[in-house]
């Protein structure tokens, strides 16, 4: 049996290379996926993180941003064929229980995921659930397909808010989830886009993509500039860090709309709640969103976004470790990792 050499999560932000054997056909429905690359994401970093901020299974795979190409498919898969262009959609919800048949699938209280429950992306194979691959066109670059996952998330949530023509927009994190969302808001005619974070590097790309307005909170009265600009505040307020609602109420219009994205599940910000009340807003809590994958891959293959502007960083598998620590350091603004080189 054929092995591959892999890096595997050891618990307390570590890890180690192992050979592996390479997945097999095992269930009907199963595919067998040779990986192109895979993106580094936030959720990876809180993995590694000591103590770690996110749970995942010891002894796995991490990583679910992958793209890659069909090697073998199991007897009831249909639709997808060896040689065809797959990405991952990497939550794997259970369709029984009640909030699935709800159709709220994102609350699905039975799910798994590929990358912290079972193996993921990280390696040069994966072995996954027909149910868990959208087939994407060739013509789309690797590097942009490889945001298919993130981008889906994005394309949920801004589905949340309504938005018209010509609205202002206010997202607080210049990072890659924060400026897929700037470039999404853009593509759907926002007026202004206002980019709000502490790091200048992170301000920089926002400036380089063309982002109308980068600010530091720490160099500026972020709420007061943010009505100087908008006059009134934005029509749409988008928190990307997971424990600035405080300030992203500030940040809306009366009448606006606030999207909560970020995750941070230990930070608990004081909010006051008088000002939601007397200003009539709208706060949307936005998980992952309700099944926005066709459309993702249909954005995508347009060519009207291209994620992969946010790439400052390629290594290959063995150097899986140094490309978390660009991230983490912030001297990276996304990272990929190149699985089939080493």
């Amino acid at each position: 049996m054929q092995t591959m050499f892999v890096p595997i999560f050891k618990g307390e932000g570590r890890l180690e290379y192992e050979e592996r054997p390479v997945p097999q056909i095992d269930q009907p429905t199963d595919v067998l996926v040779k990986i192109e690359a895979c993106g580094i994401c936030g959720t990876d970093l809180n993995i590694l993180a000591v103590p770690p901020a996110h749970k995942a299974t010891p002894n796995i795979i991490i990583g679910h941003e992958g793209v890659g190409v069909v090697e073998a498919v199991g007897s009831g898969v249909t639709g997808l064929r060896p040689g065809d262009r797959v990405v991952i959609a990497p939550r794997l919800t259970c369709g029984q229980c009640k909030y699935c048949r709800r159709g709220l699938d994102n609350q699905c209280t039975n799910y798994s995921t590929i990358g912290t429950a079972i193996d993921g992306a990280f390696a040069p194979y994966l072995r996954a659930p027909q149910s868990a691959l959208y087939k994407i066109s060739a013509s789309v670059p690797r590097d942009d397909a490889a945001f298919f996952e993130p981008l889906s998330c994005v394309v949920g949530s801004v589905a949340r808010a309504p938005i018209q023509a010509g609205d202002n927009v206010a997202i607080i994190g210049a990072g890659p989830m924060g400026l897929l969302f700037a470039q999404a808001y853009r593509l759907l005619g926002a007026g202004r886009i206002i980019v709000a974070d502490v790091s200048p590097y992170r301000l920089s790309v926002a400036e380089e993509m063309g982002m109308d307005v980068a600010l530091n909170p720490a160099q500026v009265d972020l709420p007061q500039a943010v009505h100087d600009l908008t006059e009134l505040g934005a029509d749409v307020v988008v928190d990307a860090v997971g424990n600035q609602m405080g300030t992203a109420i500030k940040l809306a219009r009366r009448g606006g709309h606030v999207i909560l994205f970020g995750l941070r599940p230990h930070d608990n910000p004081p909010i006051n709640q008088y000002t939601i009340t007397r200003y009539d807003l709208t706060i949307h809590g936005a998980f992952v969103g309700l099944n926005p994958f066709e459309q993702t891959i249909q954005l995508l293959e347009s060519r009207r976004l291209q994620p992969s502007q946010l790439i400052t960083h390629r290594v290959p598998l063995s150097q899986l470790a140094q490309g978390v620590e660009l991230m983490r350091s912030g001297k990276g603004m996304k990272v990929l990792v190149e699985t089939s080189s080493q």
